[in-house]
């Protein structure tokens, strides 16, 4: 049926559009992509919705129901472009192709037969493997999160590269099990209270976790699944949604899944949402890779080490020997820097078999996805003979390289089938190597010779007509032709030329001849049976990877272990950073520790960042941190927060040295924020934060707290600082870096026996701040407020007004002991006129005023000069 054809019948709709409407009605709650030739086309509401979101036209054809139809379409060869920015923009698609041509359809019912359609994938966020649609940089995750019994269980699958994990906790974990996940699509139960407004609401039936276990066995092909791990109904229920979710995707087809891994909460550090924000771990504020943690430390090589960097640095380890294992990892690469580079170079080059591979099971591989799997695995082989020979070997790299063997049957044969750089497309052939089929090469051989009789043929048209311009061309339609220019024309119509008329367009005409229509059908035929031969050697080559699944899917993440180590140890190397060391205390002792990401922004101006001491024991587990704003206090606490999860990542450190103790939770109550759409305000967002790390922190946890209590009125807010300062003191007993202008919190030191006093050090200089960023023992002297607020350009007529009204609040603090006593006779609402201070003689100014340059001599102009500065002086 021609494109547009939708016209309704006397009788109601047309068969196509009954046939589109059905469709659609299995698929409500997507877009549908209706494939009409060379078209995919919406309708009614998708159109509308597609045509905004794409920024393309909106038109109608006939009409349903007395109405037009809106309509809109895309071109199938472009068709990824369009469905990424639709993903985008947060749609979901159903793709409806043909599943036969015209003439099988003409062939089952007749001319008028309409092409069958059917849904052959929905197309979501969480479901794409499309390399175009994918960041190679990033992992992409579809989660699905089931509460069973007042547990939650999350299964959590990127079908990307096949990584499948589950994982039950208790509900006050579920945020922060989520932030580090970062979901590109969430699926929960349509009735679960509470959910995220991002979530997508699946039937409460998909979660069913007797069905979940069912799900699980088939996918896995066992009747019990006590060889994969103990799980919990929650995480039944979750993996069974999850599974539900993608076969749904598939059309009954299901992609690459790994056997899943059982995560357990307490092997991680955890982190929650609001400490990720503020932290800036793999994103920044703004919500990009740039300025973030992840962006300041990584130097990967490959995508997939990447992925794996990031998700290493979302779920810090709390095991202290597997972080060991990654440290001499990373030892082994930062101490031979021949062995690094060496490694690098070759990993460089390595295409992302895992990302290869997903395409492959997910049935939507080509052949260079197989010439990806043929290089990398062949790679892989050559790095196991470079690293196999290391004396003495370091545990992980004993656990890699195995991952690397077991290929070469694969790789020889994926070697003598495919050409060096097979083609995305397999629909025009060309990517079977010549001498792999002797057979397809005849093939190839008769067409070839075909195509150079048809040269002949062009060659003896032209002598025969005297037609020099006159050329045999081919397209889709017409197949091969001669083509001349239409004044030519006349003498190729006369009954006796020999050849026949078929087409007549602007400025040129068309002919055919038997000679040429002979040629044609064996060049046509050859074809036909070469591409068959190909798509037949495709299939073979594509079962032959499908058996050794998993253990390419091995390789893969060997290959992203290995890229993440060199990558630690050239990043420790360029930076100066140190190897950390783990202790069975509560302890945290880091010497010249630095901002990564802040280390970087300074040197780009041409500045040092300056390092600073933390250390964190039984005696002095809290630290009590004063000094001006801009004065460091933020930075200082972020970096040791950001050591730790580095640290338990398996990374070296930006420090000179760092002893630490294992951090179990990882807290941070830093900057303001609000959350409107929920109705609550800033110091609402900041009390529910400082509630819960005051609920969860342990003995084991780290926290980060900056300027508790500000967002209230000063004595509130003093009020909850020192109640705060006092509970993480005595009831949680965690390491903790608080940073507070509160003054008045460091008499706490008195009686909190662990309290510790520290500043950031501070001068003003000649009138002006001057910040040194250095960490000193003991309380600030004072904060410095308006200072800072000259320096950020504040008028000089208020400047003047805040000292006075300081001196007065001070002046009657220290008289009555009260904040407000000074107040009494300060005219703060006097009229306007009155309240502006007359200005203040600026002798320097005048001075400078009353110069008349033409008029200095050399040596009055230099006795000036000394009286100006004597002038500065005295300022």
């Amino acid at each position: 049926m021609a494109r547009g054809d939708v016209k309704e019948g006397a009788a109601g709709p047309t068969p196509m559009m009954a046939q589109y409407l059905a469709l659609k009605a299995s698929a409500p709650d997507c877009l549908l992509f209706y494939r009409m030739g060379d078209f995919f086309e919406m309708f009614f509401e998708d159109a509308k919705a597609a045509a905004a979101a794409l920024d393309i036209a909106l038109t109608s054809r006939g009409e349903h129901e007395g109405a037009p139809i809106p309509m809109c379409g895309v071109p199938v060869h472009a068709a990824e472009m369009y469905l990424a920015r639709l993903i985008k923009a947060g749609h979901r698609v159903a793709l409806a192709e043909q599943t036969e041509s015209p003439a099988e359809a003409k062939k089952r019912a007749g001319s008028k037969a309409l092409v069958g359609r059917a849904i052959v994938r929905v197309v979501t966020a969480g479901t794409l493997t499309e390399e175009s649609l994918l960041d190679a940089r990033a992992a992409n995750w579809l989660v699905a999160v089931a509460n069973v019994g007042g547990a939650y269980g999350i299964a959590a699958a990127d079908i990307s590269t096949g990584r499948f994990e589950v994982v039950s906790l208790p509900e006050g974990a579920l945020d922060a099990e989520l932030a580090r996940l970062d979901p590109a699509e969430l699926l929960v139960p349509d009735d679960m209270a509470g959910a995220p407004d991002e979530a997508i609401g699946w039937p409460r039936d998909n979660f069913d976790s007797l069905k979940g276990e069912t799900r699980l066995k088939s996918l896995l092909g066992v009747a019990t699944l006590d060889g994969f791990g103990a799980f919990g109904r929650p995480e039944l229920a979750a993996a069974g949604a999850l599974i539900a979710y993608l076969e749904r995707a598939g059309q009954g087809s299901l992609p690459f899944l790994q056997p899943p891994r059982r995560r357990v909460i307490a092997d991680h550090m955890m982190i929650d949402a609001a400490t990720r924000e503020s932290l800036e771990i793999t994103q920044s504020q703004a919500g990009t890779r740039k300025g973030s943690l992840l962006d300041a430390v990584d130097r990967t090589v490959t995508g997939a080490g990447a992925r794996l960097l990031a998700a290493d640095l979302s779920a810090p380890l709390t095991d202290t020997q597997a972080i060991i294992d990654r440290l001499d990892l990373v030892e082994l690469f930062e101490r031979d820097g021949a062995l690094r580079d060496r490694m690098r170079g070759t990993l460089r080059a390595l295409p992302d078999i895992g990302r290869a591979l997903g395409r492959i099971v997910a049935g939507r591989g080509s052949p260079r996805d197989l010439g990806q799997l043929r290089d990398g695995l062949d790679q892989g082989y050559a790095l196991h003979e470079l690293l196999r020979r290391i004396e003495p070997s370091p545990a992980l790299l004993v656990q890699l390289l195995p991952a690397f063997l077991g290929h070469g049957a694969l790789v020889d044969h994926l070697k003598r089938a495919l050409v060096p750089m097979p083609p995305i497309d397999a629909a025009s052939g060309g990517y079977i190597a010549e001498g792999y089929d002797a057979a397809l090469d005849a093939l190839r051989g008769a067409g070839g010779e075909g195509r150079r009789a048809i040269a002949a043929l062009e060659a003896q048209y032209r002598d025969r007509t005297g037609i020099a311009s006159l050329r045999i061309k081919h397209n889709g339609v017409l197949g091969f032709h001669i083509e001349v220019q239409a004044k030519h024309a006349d003498p190729l119509m006369a009954a006796d030329s020999g050849f026949t008329h078929r087409q007549t367009l602007a400025g040129v005409v068309r002919f055919n001849a038997p000679e040429l229509h002979e040629q044609a059908q064996r060049v046509d035929q050859s074809g036909a049976h070469a591409l068959a031969a190909e798509a037949a050697h495709l299939e073979e080559l594509t079962q032959a990877a499908l058996a050794r699944t998993a253990e390419i899917a091995a390789t893969a993440d060997a290959l992203a272990r290995l890229d993440v180590a060199s990558a630690l140890a050239e990043r420790a190397i360029e930076g100066g950073w140190t190897r950390p060391q783990f202790e069975p205390v509560n302890c945290f002792d880091v010497r010249g520790g630095r901002h990564p990401v802040v280390e970087a922004a300074v040197a780009a101006s041409g500045e040092r960042f300056v390092a600073n001491d933390c250390t964190l024991a039984e005696d002095r587990r809290l630290w009590l941190v004063t000094g001006p704003n801009m004065g460091g206090k933020s930075t200082f606490l972020r970096q040791n927060a950001a050591i730790a999860i580095l640290a338990q990542a398996g990374s070296p450190v930006p420090a000179t040295s760092a002893r630490l103790g294992i951090v179990d939770r990882l807290f941070s109550r830093v900057g303001a924020s609000d959350n409107l759409a929920r109705g609550r305000s800033t110091f609402m967002v900041e009390m529910v934060e400082t509630a819960a790390i005051l609920a969860q922190a342990t003995e084991r946890s780290f926290v980060i707290l900056d300027e508790v209590g500000r967002g209230t009125s000063t004595y509130d807010g003093l009020a909850i600082a020192w109640a705060v300062v006092e509970a993480v003191h005595d009831m949680n007993r965690c390491r903790c870096l608080f940073a507070t202008h509160y003054h008045e919190l460091t008499r706490l030191a008195e009686r909190l026996d662990a309290l510790s006093l520290h500043h950031v050090r501070a001068r003003e200089w000649k009138g002006e701040l001057v910040l040194l960023h250095e960490l000193a023992d003991g309380p600030a002297d004072r904060s410095y407020g308006i200072a800072v607020a000259k320096l950020a350009g504040l008028p000089p007529a208020v400047l003047g007004r805040a000292r006075d009204v300081l001196k007065r609040l001070e002046a009657g603090k220290a008289a009555t002991g009260g904040l407000a006593a000074g107040l009494d006779d300060l005219p703060l609402f006097a009229a306007a006129a009155a309240a502006t201070p007359e200005p203040v003689a600026d002798p320097l100014r005048a001075e400078v005023e009353a110069i008349d340059a033409d008029a200095l001599s050399p040596r009055d102009a230099l006795d000036l000069i000394y009286k100006l500065k004597r002038l500065a002086a005295e300022d």
